[in-house]
């Protein structure tokens, strides 16, 4: 069992690729890890990590130690899951990454309920302002919007989602309405700066017909949530997702606008490694984050 020990260290180091990192994750001193990834070396005879001032990086060796390691960790927890299915109650540990809103209004409290269910569950929820990499950051499930961006992932989706064009009423009353795409061009437009999309390009379609839209404005942001704040002081038009805003339509404190048109779906999906495909404690995750955003998210 210490084999397996030391397995799972080296490969917190590995993701980490820092000592520091995954001490802080076993609640250790990085000397002690240091000590130890040591001693694995010489039981091995072999070197498995190159150290530098910056950052560790694996040889060769510990490339291969670490690819039939990560086998062996997940048919033990495997192994360990078919023995606790006898009581159908999913156990372990599961690290999940989603982004910061949609993570905090609604990841974060189906996490805490699915622990509160199921007490043998323990969960690190990592919210990040882009996706972080399943494989190379370790996480078991990413939440996601639209979708899936990798062939070797497996996808689910947990709920569509549609993404809509909507101002205040105050914006409305004192520059009206926008009847075409086209006429976006002549609103103040709120931009979010998003990943890896095109600046400021909005993409219509109604029916057979596509209409891509370049807007501008006198503001533009990074995050979403401001970007919802500056539309309900009426700043202007944004575009924002069906999950953040529809509380906002209910109480008519936003109006969508150019219903007749379409705009790239956002749809939320759960995103996994093909291994991980048969575990309980994911399958179980997933489905019980599935239905939660049916009660949170129309």
């Amino acid at each position: 069992m210490d084999g397996f020990s030391d397995l799972n260290m080296f490969a917190l180091v590995a993701r980490h690729g820092s000592l520091a990192a995954a001490a802080r994750e076993l609640g250790v001193t990085p000397p002690a890890v240091s000590k130890r990834l040591a001693q694995v070396e010489r039981r091995l005879g072999v070197r498995l990590v190159n150290r530098t001032t910056r950052r560790l990086s694996l040889t060769p060796e510990g490339e291969l130690y670490l690819s039939s390691g990560t086998r062996l960790l997940d048919e033990l927890a495997t192994l360990e899951q078919l023995v606790t299915r006898s009581r159908e109650e999913p156990a372990g540990l599961l690290r999940v990454n989603a982004s910061f809103g949609f993570g905090r209004t609604h990841v974060g409290p189906a996490v805490a309920d699915f622990q509160e269910r199921y007490p043998a569950m323990r969960i690190q929820l990592q919210l990040t302002d882009r996706p972080a990499s399943l494989q190379e950051d370790g996480f078991d499930v990413g939440i996601r919007f639209g979708p899936a961006p990798d062939a070797r992932l497996n996808a689910r989706l947990l709920r569509t989602n549609r993404r809509i064009v909507c101002a205040s009423p105050a914006y409305i009353a004192r520059h009206g309405k926008p009847s075409t795409p086209a006429e976006l061009a002549r609103h103040a437009c709120l931009v979010l700066r998003e990943n890896e999309a095109a600046y400021g390009a909005w993409h219509f379609t109604r029916r057979k017909r596509a209409e891509t839209i370049k807007v501008d404005g006198a503001l533009a942001s990074n995050d979403g949530g401001v970007v919802l704040q500056w539309a309900l002081r009426g700043r202007g038009i944004a575009v924002r997702s069906e999950w953040e805003i529809e509380t906002h339509l209910a109480r008519g404190e936003l109006v969508p606008l150019l219903e007749d048109w379409s705009l790239p779906n956002a749809d939320i999906h759960a995103l996994y490694l093909e291994r991980n495909q048969l575990s309980m404690k994911l399958r179980s995750f997933i489905d019980f984050l599935g239905e939660s955003l049916k009660k949170t998210v129309r």
